[in-house]
C-alpha cells in the first residue's frame, strides 16, 4: 500500500457493460482509494494488472444500494458510484467495509461541483431502474441525495437479515471512529437524560460518556454504553468528551447574546448566576454574572470579557494575576474566588432545563400511530385545519394539525415530510412525524407554549426593549439561516409562521408548507399562490422563489415585530400592494427601530434579488444591532 493510498480491498463490482446480469458479470477486484482517484486492479501473481480507474472530480454521487433481490455473488453489501453518464457498481464482503468505502469517498468528493441533487437508490438492471421502473438508464433520480451538502448525508440502513450480527459484544474493544479513519474511538459525553422509544434506541444518561459507532445521519448516531449496549441516539444530545470542548459544562449557553443573558439572569435572581457565553468577536468568550448587592443599592449584571495571554501556550483570565490553561478551570477558580469580579461565580444559568426537540421520536420512525395520540385542548385553527395540543405515548407534549380535506396536495407533502423532518434546529419548529394512514390525515410537531410570534407581539405591546424585539429578530435569522444553508426555502415567512416557547425562544415554523396550500388567501389572479404583502417583485413578476425572497419576507417580518404586530400595508388590498411596491414604495420606519435597524430592513426589500444579504450576513447585522442599539454584545 503507496503512503497516498486512503483504502485498499479486494471487493467485487458489475459489468458496466451488459443489459443482462449474470454470475459472470461479478468480477473480483483490488480496489484503492486515494485522494484523486478511485483505481480497481486485476490481480495476478507476478504483479497487478489495473483494469479501471475513476477521477474523483468526475464523481456525482456515491451511496449504498437498496436490495430486495438475489445478490448472485458472495458479497452482499452494494453500493455505487456515479461518474460522468455511467454508475459502478461494487460489492464489499461486509455492513462495515461497505460504509468505510462510502464514507471515506463522500470525504473526497464533499466539495465536488457535479453532485447530484438526486439518486437511484436501487439497481439499474436489466434494461430498468428497479427503484422507479423508468427504462432511460439517464432518467433523473428519483430519491434526495444532497440535501445537506456534508458528510452527514444520510446512508441507507442494512439489507434487513443481513446485519452485523446483533450479539452483545463483550467489554468493548476499540471501535474505530466513524469520520478519520484514526483508529481512536470518538467518546461523547451526554447533555441531556435520552429514554429511548423504539427496542433499536439506547437510553442514555445525563453526564454517561457512550462511544460513537456510526454516524446515521445528520440527526442520529449509533452508540454503545459502558456496559456493551448498543443503540440510537440523537446527535443533538451529546457532544465530544475533549479538553477544550465546553458544551459539556452547565455554565455555558453558546446562542445567547447579551440581551438573553441578562433576561435570563434577572429571571433566576440568584446571587453569583453567571453564564459564559459567546462573544461577538468569533473564538472569545464573555462571564455574565449577577450580583444583588451590586453597591448603589440594586441588583447588577456585569460582563467580563475571558482575555487571552499572547505567550505559547496561551493562558486565560478574567483577573491578570490568575492565568489557566484551560477556560473550566478558570470559571473552577472563580466559583471559590471573587478575585476582581463583583461577585464570586456560584449558579450557573442559562443552560435549557429540558432536552431540545429530535428529529422525529428515533432513527428513521416517521409515521407515526395515531392511536399513540391523546387529543387535549385546541390551540387554534390555521389554514389547513384544526390544531390542537396533544401527548404522544401520554408522556411528550407536541402539537397535532388535522388537515382538512382538500386544503392541502397531501400525497407531495407527505413525500416531502421525511425531508423536512431531518431538518433540525434550536430555532426551527421540529416536525415529528406524521399520520397517513386514516383521514384526516395528521401533522405532530413541537409545541410552543406561547403560541404564535404575531399574537404574542400584539399581547405584550409596549413591554419590549429595544433589544427584546432584536433577540427576537435573531432568532429568526438564526433559523433562516439553517434553511437556507441546507437549500431549503420557506415561501411563507411572516410573524404568523413563527412560534414562541415557554423559554421565550422564537422558532420558524411551517416551513415549505406553502407549495401544498390548496386553497386560501393566497392564490392571485393569476392562480399563483402567494402572501402578496410579504412577497419580492420577483415572485410578483415570475413567482420566482429563492432564498432571497425569503430575506424580503424576513423585512416584513422585522417591520411586524417592531411595530408590535401591524399589518403591512394595512390600509391598500393585494392588488395595490403589488403596484406601490413596483413603483419602488417600502414600508415606513417604525417608531421603535433606529435607522441603524430600518436599514437592515430597507437592505432585505431591495428590488434586485441579488443585492440582497445572506441570512448569514443579516445575522451579523442583527448582532451588530445588539452592541450599538441594543446595548447587547460584550
Amino acid at each position: 500500500m503507496s503512503a497516498d493510498t486512503l483504502l485498499e480491498e479486494t471487493l467485487i463490482k458489475r459489468s458496466q457493460q451488459k443489459r443482462l446480469t449474470s454470475p459472470l458479470n461479478y468480477k473480483e477486484r483490488v480496489f484503492v482509494l486515494t485522494k484523486t482517484k478511485l483505481s480497481y486492479y486485476e490481480f495476478r501473481v507476478e504483479k497487478r494488472f489495473k483494469k479501471g480507474s475513476i477521477d474523483l472530480q468526475k464523481v456525482r454521487c456515491v451511496e449504498m444500494v437498496k436490495n430486495d433481490g438475489v445478490i448472485p455473488c458472495q458479497n452482499k453489501y452494494p453500493f455505487q458510484v456515479v461518474y460522468d453518464t455511467s454508475t459502478l457498481y461494487i460489492f464489499a464482503p461486509s455492513y462495515e467495509s461497505r460504509r468505510i468505502w462510502v464514507q471515506n469517498i463522500k470525504e473526497e468528493i464533499r466539495d465536488n461541483s457535479v453532485i447530484v441533487a438526486k439518486f437511484h437508490p436501487q439497481f439499474w438492471m436489466e434494461g430498468v431502474w428497479l427503484c422507479c421502473r423508468q427504462a432511460e438508464k439517464l432518467a433523473p433520480g428519483c430519491e434526495e441525495y444532497n440535501l445537506f451538502g456534508d458528510l452527514s448525508r444520510k446512508l441507507l440502513p442494512p439489507i434487513p437479515g443481513e446485519e452485523v450480527s446483533s450479539a452483545s459484544p463483550p467489554p468493548p474493544p476499540p471501535v474505530h471512529s466513524p469520520d478519520d479513519g484514526s483508529g481512536v474511538e470518538e467518546v461523547v459525553i451526554a447533555l441531556y437524560d435520552f429514554h429511548g422509544t423504539e427496542p433499536h434506541d439506547l437510553t442514555m444518561t445525563k453526564g454517561g460518556e457512550y462511544v460513537i459507532l456510526e454516524k446515521c445521519d445528520i440527526n442520529w448516531y449509533k452508540a454503545r454504553n459502558i456496559y456493551g449496549s448498543e443503540g440510537y441516539i440523537p446527535s443533538n444530545y451529546v457532544t465530544d468528551k475533549k479538553l477544550g470542548n465546553l458544551e459539556q459544562y452547565a455554565w455555558y449557553s453558546k446562542h445567547v447574546n447579551r440581551n438573553k443573558a441578562e433576561e435570563l439572569l434577572r429571571t433566576e435572581d440568584k446571587e453569583g448566576g453567571f453564564m459564559v457565553r459567546d462573544s461577538s468577536k468569533p473564538g472569545a468568550y464573555t462571564v455574565s454574572l449577577y450580583t444583588k448587592s451590586a453597591g448603589e443599592g440594586g441588583a447588577a449584571i456585569r460582563h467580563y470579557h475571558i482575555k487571552e495571554t499572547s505567550g505559547c501556550p496561551r493562558q486565560f483570565y478574567l483577573a491578570e494575576k490568575h492565568l489557566f490553561t484551560l477556560i473550566p478551570d478558570l470559571i473552577e477558580y472563580h466559583n471559590h474566588n471573587a478575585a476582581g469580579l463583583v461577585a464570586r461565580l456560584r449558579y450557573p444559568v442559562g443552560k435549557e432545563r429540558s432536552a431540545p426537540s429530535t428529529a422525529g421520536f428515533s432513527y428513521e420512525k416517521w409515521e407515526i400511530n395515531p392511536c399513540e395520540l391523546t387529543f387535549m385542548k385546541e390551540l387554534g385553527c390555521g389554514q389547513f385545519g384544526v390544531v390542537r395540543l396533544g401527548k404522544w405515548r401520554a408522556q411528550h407534549k407536541v402539537a397535532i394539525k388535522a388537515i382538512r380535506e382538500g386544503a392541502m396536495y397531501e400525497e407531495d407533502f407527505i413525500e416531502e415530510a421525511k425531508v423536512m423532518m431531518r431538518l433540525t434546529h434550536p430555532k426551527l419548529v421540529q416536525l415529528y412525524g406524521v399520520c397517513t394512514h386514516q383521514k384526516p390525515i395528521y401533522i405532530v410537531t413541537e409545541f410552543m407554549g406561547l403560541g404564535c410570534l404575531l399574537n404574542y407581539v400584539r399581547q405584550h405591546r409596549d413591554t419590549f426593549s429595544l433589544g427584546s424585539l432584536l433577540s427576537i429578530c435573531q432568532d429568526v435569522s438564526e433559523g433562516m439561516e439553517h434553511l437556507e444553508a441546507h437549500g431549503f426555502i420557506h415561501r411563507d415567512l411572516a410573524a404568523r409562521n413563527c412560534l414562541v416557547n415557554d423559554a421565550l425562544v422564537v422558532k420558524v415554523s411551517d416551513f415549505g408548507m406553502a407549495r401544498y396550500v390548496l386553497d386560501d388567501q393566497y392564490t392571485s389572479s393569476s392562480g399563483a399562490k402567494f402572501p402578496v404583502k410579504w412577497s419580492p417583485p420577483e415572485v410578483f413578476n415570475f413567482c420566482k422563489y429563492s432564498s432571497k425572497s425569503d430575506v424580503w419576507s424576513f423585512g416584513v417580518l422585522m417591520w411586524e415585530v417592531f411595530t408590535e404586530g401591524k399589518m403591512p400595508f394595512e390600509h391598500n388590498p393585494n392588488h395595490e400592494v403589488v403596484m406601490m411596491v413596483l413603483e419602488g414604495h417600502r414600508l415606513y420606519r417604525p417608531k421603535k427601530a433606529t435607522p441603524n435597524i430600518y436599514d437592515i430592513m430597507l437592505r432585505c426589500w431591495h428590488e434586485r434579488a441579488e443585492e440582497r444579504p445572506s441570512f448569514s450576513q443579516i445575522s451579523i447585522l442583527i448582532s451588530d444591532a445588539l452592541e450599538v442599539d441594543g446595548s447587547s454584545s460584550a
